[in-house]
């Protein structure tokens, strides 16, 4: 990984974790640190995140371990397939020693009925993936509508809501690798926690205003001088 890599991974890492309210400690934010620093390479870096999760008595060891993971996320790749394997894959790099099958949320008796049931997950993420795959996964799309499209698939897979833990780590990275195939990078550190999570509530609820506009604030295209030089703002990577 060049620097700028290195310090773009544990950007995203960090506010990744923030969103979702979780905080690492010093120790771990010094790991990272001596990682962009180019002190500590990947592998001492994956070492650091199994030392970390070994001491199960400690949420925040896990915490820690789940911030390092995230960093290292992108160095494994996995298939890009938009679907429930795809995003299977991703949870199994932020959660390794989490058994397969226990991962996705499972029907309980006081089940979240503002979510979509558990005991249909799979036919559920395997809706969206059909959508997705006809939609051509966002490619070639204008700014508006990638957006309004975008926030469209961020309110589905957060109401599918796959898995009983970092889940919304989970779909983040999921929604990162998306656009950034589809031509656009997604800046979560221009997103305030607060706003994000009203804006998730409200989507719920059938009001995907607020979810379209904390996504407009923060997509970017991936190649700046094409969209600005030949295209304008507004339109996407196929002009």
């Amino acid at each position: 990984m060049t620097p700028a890599e290195r310090q773009s991974a544990v950007a995203f890492a960090l506010r990744n974790l923030l969103l979702d309210d979780r905080h690492p400690s010093p120790s771990a934010l010094q790991a990272a640190s001596d990682f962009m620093a180019g002190r500590k390479q990947t592998e001492a870096l994956a070492d650091t995140a199994r030392r970390l999760e070994a001491q199960s008595n400690s949420t925040n060891a896990n915490v820690d371990a789940l911030f390092l993971r995230t960093i290292l996320v992108g160095q494994q790749p996995w298939a890009t397939e938009g679907d429930l394997a795809e995003l299977r894959a991703i949870h199994r790099r932020l959660l390794p020693s989490q058994p397969e099958e226990g991962a996705l949320r499972r029907p309980q008796p006081d089940d979240n009925a503002n979510l979509y049931p558990a005991a249909m997950l799979e036919q559920g993420a395997a809706a969206i993936g059909q959508e997705l795959a006809a939609e051509r996964n966002l490619a070639s799309l204008d700014r508006p509508v990638f957006v309004e499209r975008l926030a469209h698939y961020y309110d589905e897979l957060s109401y599918l809501h796959p898995f009983a833990d970092c889940d919304g780590m989970t779909l983040r990275i999921f929604l990162s690798r998306l656009s950034h195939d589809a031509g656009w990078d997604l800046d979560w550190g221009r997103t305030d926690p607060t706003d994000h999570r009203r804006a998730l509530q409200r989507a719920l609820q059938g009001d995907t205003d607020g979810l379209q506009t904390l996504i407009a604030g923060m997509v970017r295209p991936v190649n700046p001088t094409r969209i600005f030089l030949i295209a304008g703002w507004d339109q996407g990577p196929a002009h």
